[in-house]
């Protein structure tokens, strides 16, 4: 057991003849978490108390926390808080028929098998243990590296793989939970907060200058802001702990989002994506290269205290909006994804770059960086895959798309005069067809056959030639001119939309 002194931030390290004073620990970074140290609690009838926490720096420059619950029978459980969500973990034992890989044989997106379930490996790296509060159930050591493979599963589990190192004989260690909801834990009111917690002061908006050129920044979430890019000079800044440093000039280039900074916006999509409240905090601006042309789009990071962040992406003026969703709940096929009941079709792979960006945001953007993408369509819906890569961690991404029309983001921020569209967007909900057309067509149809076969007994009318089956002909042809043009309209409609993959299915057309 380590304990960290409260008022020295000493960590002394306990075992059964002494006491081993480890060294100083660093200054926490105040990541604005649910969990406090002291936090009480039961989650599924079983009561629990906070009783330390150890704070890691990811390779790609973040950080998150891993409290340390403490439940009946000194049982312990590990409650992750990162990006705006929980797991809790158990430890569990590393039976013989369970396969758990060395750590650099793991691959992001592979599946292993834990007892009845599948889970995906997620992610993969080396992080640093940074800073702790309060009572460590292992020997935490500042600055060693923490060597870790994430694994998402199917309803909400999720697993841990630790290493000792990256050696292939090194320690290994499994904890097995699920991705909760903050009621799950059904907390209290933090039993003990201590002289630290307390002196740290929240604040809406840190309101800052811009050391190259003096002009105003407000950080909406100052305490997860890695990189801030200046909207007036263009630097690209890091944030680290509250001091910002330049890094260099991303791009000159005046960028003119159409949402402004700082707004704040309520979704009301006709599948209920999402209803809650977000800020933009940062804009982005990327692109692809494919066989010598640029291929670029917007994306702007939004953030609700409670969820986390989400993306709103604008392709060529089509409007989508994005969230996280397990990879494990994805089946793969050959070119499709099926995920939720919907089976999805590959649109576009590739290499995706930044170009510039402005405002705040959670990892160390820098100017150049680029993702390996995949993309799949069954509109109005995209399910998107970027694999990136840091150092010795590796992440695999998926979101979800949902189309938005220009009219719900002008009345979810209030803004005005957003330019509209022009041409096919990807995941554009196809035109709908009535079912009165096919109706009014099968009506009109039968009345006409009617006429032409039966004409002369029901309405008395008279030919000496009798039935014209050209007149029939022509009178069919005429009505169907109107459903005709509409199944050409729609073909048309699809063959647009894929005129940039290279996967169309329609490619014989193009």
């Amino acid at each position: 057991m380590v304990t960290v002194c409260d008022f020295c931030h000493s960590a002394i390290a306990r075992n059964d003849r002494d006491i081993e004073l480890i060294g100083k620990v660093a200054e926490l970074v105040e990541t604005n978490s649910v969990m406090h140290l002291g936090s009480t609690g039961h989650y599924r009838g079983k009561p629990f108390e906070c009783i330390g926490r150890v704070q890691y720096q990811h390779a790609a420059g973040g950080y998150w926390d891993e409290w340390y619950l403490r439940l009946p029978g000194d049982k312990m459980a590990w409650l992750a808080d990162a990006q705006g969500q929980l797991h809790l973990t158990f430890p569990r034992p590393i039976r013989k028929k369970m396969h758990v890989p060395d750590f650099n044989e793991l691959r992001v997106g592979e599946e292993i098998s834990l007892g009845d379930n599948e889970l995906v490996v997620s992610e993969k790296g080396v992080a640093t243990s940074f800073a702790a509060q309060g009572e460590i159930p292992w020997n935490f050591r500042p600055g060693d590296d923490h060597v870790y493979a994430d694994l998402q599963g199917s309803e909400g589990w999720f697993a841990t793989f630790e290493y000792d190192s990256e050696d292939a004989d090194a320690k290994k260690q499994l904890s097995v939970g699920k991705t909760i909801a903050l009621e799950e834990l059904n907390l209290d009111p933090p039993a003990v907060v201590t002289a630290e917690e307390d002196a740290v002061k929240r604040v809406a908006i840190l309101s800052l200058n811009c050391p190259q050129c003096g002009g105003p920044l407000d950080l909406r979430t100052p305490d997860q802001t890695m990189r801030v890019g200046c909207p007036n000079c263009g630097a690209l800044l890091d944030a680290e702990q509250g001091k910002l440093k330049i890094l260099n000039i991303v791009d000159r280039r005046q960028l003119h989002p159409e949402i402004p900074l700082g707004s704040v916006g309520r979704f009301k999509c006709p599948d209920k994506v999402s209803d809650h409240e977000f800020t933009v905090i940062g804009f982005l601006e990327r692109y692809a290269l494919y066989q010598g042309t640029t291929y670029p789009w917007r994306e702007y990071l939004l953030h609700n205290p409670e969820i986390g962040f989400r993306w709103l992406v604008e392709n060529d003026r089509h409007w989508s909006f994005a969230e996280p969703v397990p990879p494990s709940q994805i089946n793969t096929g050959y070119n499709k994804r099926t995920y939720d009941g919907r089976t999805y079709r590959l649109y576009d792979r590739g290499t995706a770059y930044v170009r510039s960006c402005m405002g705040e945001f959670y990892w160390q953007v820098n100017q150049g960086d680029e993702v390996s993408t995949k993309d799949y369509i069954s509109p109005p819906y995209m399910l998107s895959f970027e694999r990136s890569q840091t150092g010795k961690s590796e992440e695999l991404i998926a979101s979800k798309g949902v189309y938005l029309t220009t009219d719900e983001i002008e009345e979810a921020f209030g803004v005005k005069n957003i330019v509209r569209p022009w041409g096919v967007g990807v995941i554009q909900p196809p035109p709908p067809i009535h079912i009165g057309v096919w109706l009014s067509w099968c009506g009109f149809g039968a009345f006409i056959t009617v006429i032409h076969l039966f004409g002369k007994s029901i309405f008395g009318l008279t030919s000496q030639l009798g039935p014209d089956p050209w007149m029939w002909f022509y009178a069919m042809i005429f009505i169907s001119i109107f459903p005709a043009a509409i199944l050409l309209y729609k073909y048309n409609f699809e063959v647009q939309r894929w005129k940039d993959s290279d996967y169309s299915p329609y490619a014989s057309d193009n």
